[in-house]
């Protein structure tokens, strides 16, 4: 993981779209320029994004970023990049909570101005515990903070969490019902299989990822319990933060109807990731950072609402990350980047601790 090289994000011209977006712009703004615009080097690989400030006597933004969805032709990560989805979710999260999401101004549905659509937001100031590498390895900001400050940073991360979904009323985000019959939760795993099956269609499957499911079948709760509106991708690495303070909330294009440990499982288990990985490589990590146990606490504290079924959550978890990283991996291959194996659960970089979840034996 130290020397590997990243995975391609994107096969489009940045100053082909810096040309593109200045002519767009005038047209929702006349006379204004778009300036200073870079393409992060943390771009994801999903919906892409543009920063950039605005040149104008009197903008209603001056510092924006900009969510593009995925070039098609770049063996896209997700079958879907809805980008009104995303545009009105934050809108809604931004109405009906006190939770820092950055303000979205423009939404563009048409994809003739940028090849895709895409919408505009404020770019709000700060920093972000990093993926690459992860802030559990040492010589980024948060790992050096002290226990402290990552202490007071988890606490106000999981209270983001806690407030959605104690905030957001579930008549209002119909809208993010996922398709399908019977309840949420069943609705969700339903999208998740169904991503599967168009990640592999074509290639070899995977025998790990399929006895995931299978387990998640022996583990369902017998009671899922209350629905509510999740984040998704609810991780400390979508968060800007003002020193260890939540700034603004980031990435909401997973944000789906389901219950309130969908969003704890999988924060849960994105940290457990990076930890896993650093501990791998030789490292300490931060073995005592966002533990399930303070989490699980915590959450209870701020909601009333003790999870439950959390080693179904966890699990369920960390197959929904090894889907997508089934398909990063073929993407890697689809570019040259890399080879199928023989095995194609090695192309899932956490094959060993999800297997050892279906096992039962990871929590041990």
């Amino acid at each position: 993981m130290a020397t590997a090289p990243r995975p391609r994000t994107t096969t489009r011209d940045p100053e082909e779209l810096a040309h593109r977006l200045t002519a767009w712009l005038d047209t929702r703004l006349p006379g204004a320029k778009a300036v200073d615009i870079t393409v992060p080097a943390s771009n994801g690989m999903s919906s892409e994004t543009l920063l950039f400030d605005i040149e104008h006597p009197e903008p209603p933004l001056r510092a924006c970023a900009l969510r593009l969805a995925a070039d098609p032709a770049a063996y896209t990560v997700f079958p879907v990049y809805d980008l009104p989805r995303q545009f009105r979710t934050m809108r809604l999260v931004a109405d009906r909570t006190d939770l820092p999401v950055p303000e979205v101004r423009w939404l563009e549905e048409d994809p003739g101005p940028l090849g895709a659509p895409f919408f505009v937001m404020e770019r709000v100031e700060g920093r972000v515990p990093p993926d690459v590498m992860p802030y559990t390895y040492e010589g980024n900001w948060l790992h050096a903070a002290t226990d402290a400050e990552r202490e007071r940073l988890e606490a106000a991360s999981i209270g983001v969490i806690a407030r959605l979904h104690d905030q957001v009323p579930l008549a209002e985000a119909e809208f993010l019902a996922l398709p399908g019959e019977g309840d949420a939760l069943s609705r969700h795993v339903a999208s998740q299989r169904a991503y599967y099956e168009w990640v592999v269609d074509g290639l070899a499957r995977s025998p790990l990822i399929e006895s995931a499911f299978d387990r998640l079948t022996e583990l369902w709760p017998a009671d899922p319990g209350e629905t509510v509106l999740n984040w998704g991708d609810a991780r400390i690495g979508n968060v800007v933060y003002d020193g260890f303070d939540p700034v603004a909330v980031l990435d909401w294009e997973m944000a789906a109807p389901a219950p309130r440990e969908v969003d704890l499982g999988w924060t849960v288990y994105l940290h457990r990731f990076f930890q896993d990985l650093t501990a791998a490589f030789g490292q300490a990590g931060l073995p005592e950072f966002l533990r399930r146990d303070r989490v699980e606490a915590r959450y209870t504290e701020l909601t009333g609402h003790t999870p439950r079924d959390m080693d179904f959550y966890t699990l369920y978890a960390a197959l929904r990350h090894a889907i997508v990283m089934l398909r990063v991996a073929y993407r890697q291959v689809h570019f040259g980047e890399t080879a199928v194996p023989a095995d194609p659960d090695t192309l899932v970089l956490h094959h060993g601790s999800l297997r050892a979840m279906v096992q039962g034996s990871y929590w041990d």
